[in-house]
């Protein structure tokens, strides 16, 4: 499905894009050499991985899993039978001379991606999803006019997705890029860390003026944060823009953001397919997938995000909104699930309001998490139905759940009653309340009664105060109209 056209300057921006995600095998693709992180430079380079004569690739399984995995949460077609090639060029990090990657048949063809972007849907499609070798890393940082070589990261799995140019804005390409990373965190194919460089977004940006053809793109490459993301594409389009406008051809090339100066430049010019010489790798065999492997993954496979909100809005009457929000990481919808197990389905609404509210801003401030929460969903739970029940209000349901992050008491129960949170709900008491504030604020009554709703507020204010804010305030509500 294209997504609506939005013009820029009377220009059609078109986005296409390509990701890298590093697969969560604990050896590399083609040797048993360690893909863990943050080792010292080229200790975790076998002979394999560094090409020594005589030394043969062979197929981690787990890297196919984790791709038929993939094609599967995306709704693609898992190629039976998929062919690995060579794609040759030189550099330095590239000890072979050349990449093992997937050409003319990978092992993931088509699929889509769909978004909410606001209230309307986008649907991003797929080209494909293939399996290649990660190359080594530069290192020019310690050096003085030279550069070093670290090859850890040379055979590392990795899974390249690619989009047919269906994006048209850098609002679009970062919540396709949000989206594509829940995917591939939900179902455990890729941790997701983009400072650790294990998802690594390439951006291919040109523009057009409406109905025209294509016009020549430009790759950014290894974008590692979702902001930058944004401000590179948008800069990228700006500067196109105003290329064309005063007379300069866009030439195809790849370039890099530089965040310090929130401008593109140019690496290198871009290269075509045909100026890697792919050729069918003569050491690896075709790699065929059984029908039967495919469904025992099917079978395997976790309920999606996408799936999972439907169900949310469908069974517990959540808000779309809601539901979306819950959905963003396994983690936090895990969590959900569970409060509402305990405080039931009629309380889902408030327990999604909780964990969207308190529990999310204590996680993103980086107090806790949710595999792992100070407050347990059975606390959560416990609280949300003491405040649904009038035990206490909301206000003091914020003090419970900040005593319980800070380990101050073991139950709900048992903070409100140390902190003599609990509302005061007998009508006798409260009734004696509401007779001394009616009696002490004539001047209010009377405007109430001239029909002025603030001197109603008023009262009630004064009715909470004088209750030490443990009244019932929809208690206070119907005996004070009532009064009055």
């Amino acid at each position: 499905m294209m997504n609506q056209t939005k013009l820029i300057q009377g220009y059609e921006v078109v986005i296409g894009f390509e990701t890298h995600t590093q697969l969560t095998t604990a050896s590399k693709i083609f040797s048993r050499a360690s893909t863990a992180f943050g080792a010292e430079p080229n200790t975790q380079a076998c002979a394999v991985d560094l090409a020594l004569p005589g030394t043969l690739p062979v197929m981690n399984k787990g890297a196919v899993e984790r791709a038929i995995r993939f094609g599967l949460a995306i709704g693609a077609h898992v190629a039976p039978r998929s062919v690995f090639e060579r794609k040759n060029y030189f550099y330095p990090d590239l000890p072979k001379g050349y990449q093992i990657s997937q050409f003319e048949i990978p092992v993931v063809q088509g699929g889509e991606v769909s978004f909410y972007l606001g209230d309307e849907k986008k649907t991003v499609r797929l080209v494909r999803a293939h399996l290649e070798e990660d190359a080594g890393k530069s290192l020019h940082e310690d050096f003085v006019g030279m550069s070093g070589i670290d090859l850890n990261r040379a055979g590392t799995p990795l899974l390249e997705i690619v989009t047919e140019p269906d994006i048209r804005s850098s609002d679009e390409a970062v919540a396709y890029a949000k989206e594509l990373h829940k995917i591939v965190t939900w179902i455990g194919i890729c941790d997701g860390n983009m400072q650790e460089g294990s998802f690594r977004c390439d951006a291919n940006v040109s523009v057009r003026k409406p109905g025209q053809p294509l016009g020549t793109r430009r790759e950014i490459k290894n974008l590692n944060s979702f902001k930058f993301m944004q401000q590179a594409i948008d800069y990228e389009v700006r500067w196109q823009i105003e290329q064309i406008e005063d007379g300069h051809p866009i030439v195809q090339a790849t370039v890099l953001f530089d965040p310090d100066t929130g401008e593109t430049r140019a690496m290198r010019t871009k290269e075509d397919s045909a100026d890697y010489r792919y050729f069918p790798d003569p050491d690896l065999p075709p790699l065929v997938i059984a029908p039967e492997w495919v469904e025992q993954v099917r079978a395997q496979m976790p309920e999606l995000p996408r799936a999972m909100a439907e169900r949310f809005v469908q069974e517990l009457g959540l808000p779309e909104y809601d539901a979306t929000t819950l959905t963003q990481s396994k983690a936090m919808a895990a969590y959900f699930e569970s409060v509402v197990a305990v405080a039931g389905a009629t309380l889902a609404k408030p327990a999604s309001n909780w964990v969207m509210g308190e529990m999310s801003r204590r996680v993103n401030n980086g107090e806790g998490s949710f595999e792992s929460p100070a407050v347990s969903a059975g606390q959560l739970a416990a609280l949300i139905g003491r405040i649904a029940d009038g035990t206490i209000s909301n206000n003091a349901g914020r003090q419970v759940f900040d005593a319980l992050w800070s380990g101050e008491g073991a139950s709900v129960d048992a903070v409100i009653e140390a902190k003599g949170l609990k509302q005061m709900n007998d009508s006798g008491a409260l009734e004696k309340i509401i007779d001394e504030v009616i009696a002490a604020n004539p001047d209010n009554v009377a405007q109430f009664k001239a029909g002025k709703d603030k001197a109603f507020n008023a009262l009630v204010g004064q009715v909470m105060k004088a209750s030490k804010g443990k009244a019932n305030p929809q208690q206070v509500n119907e005996l004070l109209r009532a009064k009055l």
